[in-house]
């Protein structure tokens, strides 16, 4: 039986990067040995056992075989002539396909050391296209290493899985998983610019390729076009450290404006509505958690409204914080304040640019705060009359904050 460190964590050992987890190879050995060794079983689809001390995983060395379309589409082999080799041959990319030894030797079949220094994501064999979730992958580990870059050999293969239909048969889950992680590294937009380059966008997120080439609006960079944009901002984003739901909604904010007629551009009359419906199919569509699906779907629906904070009436303040359950909600509400942060800036030349709203936002509401809305209801000879009366009262306060 030998035990070898692999993937992630030498990789990351390599590019001077923290180790988070740490996974193992063991060669040589069956299910029974590992068993007696005090390893306990956890894997469903091949064998993957828990360190009896350090409860760390360890999975026997193995191949796999496509069996069918899609990510679970494959058979496993497991047996003590498995050998190390075997094992890495059916990895993503070289990078991810080096090992360590117990004597700290490394392996490195597929140069990956190499393609570290050269700060190139590349695939290890042709079995990389059997698995379309490895698309994704490569466009996830684009957003993380910003400096590197695709191989050209890659990008080409990953164009003909696109081609050959294979991303169609994706589950729901595994794509927002993906997203999702991707969505949290360090440049998300480097992530759609990969699947776009391949084709993928236009098959997993239709509604948001189809931004590229839509203008924005008259008084924005002419060179930003609507996708350009959301990408600026999605990046945005990420440089202030924001949660998922933000980083979602900042990324489907703008979708209704695909859908303009020519002759509403480049003003893009109604394109909230719009967007509000789009982004709440996709993330339908994907199964995505409850909180990014609401918060994308206010976003869509208020970022126009927010904008204009200092133009509002405190009526339509009051209306907006209503609407968006701001009372109650306070910590969302931050949350689209922060998105909509992002959209403003998310413009050439406009980083620096003095964005009022959320401070103008933030007094309204400690305003409507202030309002006794127990002390308003036994006020009220009439109980039908009481929301009303609260809504004044929130109004007026409003009013005195926000003249």
């Amino acid at each position: 039986m030998e035990i070898f460190t692999v993937g992630g964590a030498i990789r990351d050992e390599l590019l001077g990067l923290p180790v988070k987890d740490r996974d193992y190879v063991v060669v040589g050995a069956s299910p029974k040995e590992m068993l007696a060794c005090g390893f306990r079983p956890v894997g469903r689809d091949f064998p993957v056992f828990l360190h009896p001390r350090t409860h760390e995983e360890y999975a026997l060395a193995r191949t796999e075989r496509k069996t069918g379309h899609g990510y679970q589409g494959f058979s496993f082999h497991t047996a003590p002539d498995v050998s190390l080799a075997d094992d890495l041959a059916r990895r993503d990319l070289t990078i991810n396909a080096i090992a360590r030894a117990a004597d700290g030797s490394l392996i490195d079949p597929y140069h990956g050391v190499d393609d570290l220094a050269a700060r190139v994501l590349r695939h290890v064999g042709p079995a990389f296209k059997e698995d379309p979730v490895r698309i994704l992958r490569v466009a996830r580990f684009a957003a993380r290493f910003v400096d590197f870059t695709v191989a050209p050999e890659t990008v080409s293969l990953m164009r003909r899985m696109v081609e050959a239909g294979e991303v169609n048969h994706l589950v729901a889950e595994r794509v927002w998983q993906e997203l999702a992680r991707g969505l949290m590294e360090a440049r998300p937009s480097r992530m759609f610019e990969v699947l776009r380059d391949c084709g993928a966008l236009a098959r997993l997120l239709p509604e948001l390729d189809r931004l590229y080439g839509v203008p924005q609006r008259a008084d924005c960079h002419p060179e930003v076009d609507t996708g350009v944009h959301v990408m600026m901002v999605v990046d945005l984003a990420a440089q202030d450290d924001c949660a998922l739901p933000v980083r979602w909604a900042a990324l489907l904010h703008d979708l209704g404006k695909a859908t303009t007629p020519d002759a509403d551009l480049p003003r893009h009359p109604g394109h909230e509505a719009r967007s509000v419906e789009l982004a709440g199919q996709i993330s339908a569509r994907l199964k995505v958690p409850v909180d990014c699906r609401e918060l994308a779907v206010l976003v869509a629906r208020y970022h126009g409204d927010v904008h204009r904070a200092r133009e509002l009436a405190p009526a339509t303040i009051v209306r907006l914080m209503e609407n968006t359950d701001a009372l109650r909600r306070p910590g969302r509400f931050e949350q689209l304040l922060a998105a909509c942060a992002c959209d403003f800036h998310g413009r050439l030349g406009w980083r620096d640019v003095p964005y009022a709203a959320p401070t103008i936002l933030r007094q309204a509401l400690a305003a409507m705060r202030n309002v006794d809305a127990a002390t308003v209801a036994r006020g009220c000879s009439e109980r039908g009359q009481i929301a009303a009366r609260i809504h004044e009262a929130r109004v007026a306060a409003v009013r005195l904050a926000h003249p």
